[in-house]
């Protein structure tokens, strides 16, 4: 069989930016000024004026009106069944952060700026993948919810966050894929890359971005099936290990891994029993966030 040589400096060619990717990134991640598209500008505020000592609930809420999007999108989460089964109607967002609290308020600016980010022309390359990983983190957070609260003492909205966030790797490593030529043109290649990087990467990104430290341990390994079976979670990262499992997880890179789909968590009666309010959660969280 005849090698055409064009086809091998095409695949070097690809190579050479999937290695320029994943340095870029370490380099950029090993620094203080990490680029983000400007969607990402709320979020980043947010985070920053949590770090100020004492701050207020006003000073949040501030940050989060200088994005009306995020403001409208708090609103519509604080007034959701999950957070006012009173049915108590709130439209001011410094009274919506006060209800939701204030890890909330940031978990939705980073889930509108990845629904942005998705939404943006750079990424319509990879339209059918982005979309399958938003409406994969949106369920994992769902589940996250659910299972922290029929399993644990958890702070279900801490598990809903962490669920939010534990593929934000994921969201980073596409946007920056997008700024390549050749993986632009063979974006079913960013695939593999994100199968292979996207936890690490993750998890320094969160590091750098200030999210609390259990918050980003408990994304920790979350696509590495695991030898025993978690039929009984206790810690957040046993809840995000099975939220993304049950959203598909592990299975979501079945097509691009070697690892078998643990079934056990999948199979199990009292996982199976909480199908429906982990689906009535994701429209729920769906509808609030899009």
């Amino acid at each position: 069989m005849t090698t055409n040589p064009q086809d091998d400096k095409k695949d070097a060619a690809l190579k050479a930016q999937r290695f320029k990717m994943l340095e870029d990134i370490a380099r950029e991640l090993s620094g203080d000024d990490i680029s983000f598209p400007t969607c990402f500008d709320a979020a980043l505020q947010i985070r920053n004026a949590l770090r100020k000592p004492e701050v207020s609930l006003r000073q949040i809420a501030q940050s989060v009106n200088m994005e009306p999007l995020v403001a409208t999108k708090l609103l519509r989460v604080a007034n959701s069944v999950s957070h006012n089964p009173g049915g108590q109607k709130m439209v001011d967002v410094e009274a919506a952060v006060g209800r939701v609290g204030v890890e909330t308020a940031r978990s939705v600016a980073f889930a509108v700026a990845m629904d942005q980010l998705l939404r943006s022309k750079d990424m319509v390359i990879f339209g059918d993948f982005s979309r399958a990983l938003w409406q994969h983190t949106i369920r994992t957070a769902a589940a996250a919810r659910v299972i922290a609260k029929h399993f644990t003492r958890l702070n279900r909205d801490e598990a809903m966050i962490a669920g939010l966030v534990h593929d934000l790797g994921a969201f980073y490593m596409l946007y920056r894929a997008a700024q390549y030529e050749e993986l632009r043109i063979r974006p079913d290649t960013v695939r593999y890359l994100i199968a292979q990087w996207h936890e690490s990467i993750g998890e320094t990104l969160m590091n750098a971005l200030g999210l609390p430290e259990h918050i980003v341990d408990s994304t920790h390994d979350h696509d590495q099936a695991r030898e025993e079976p978690v039929l009984a979670p206790h810690t957040l990262s046993d809840v995000v290990y099975v939220a993304n499992l049950l959203a598909g997880g592990v299975g979501e890179w079945a097509n691009i891994a070697d690892d078998a789909e643990p079934k056990a968590e999948l199979q199990h009666p009292a996982y199976q029993a909480l199908a429906e309010e982990i689906e009535a959660e994701f429209q729920e969280l769906l509808g609030a966030l899009s």
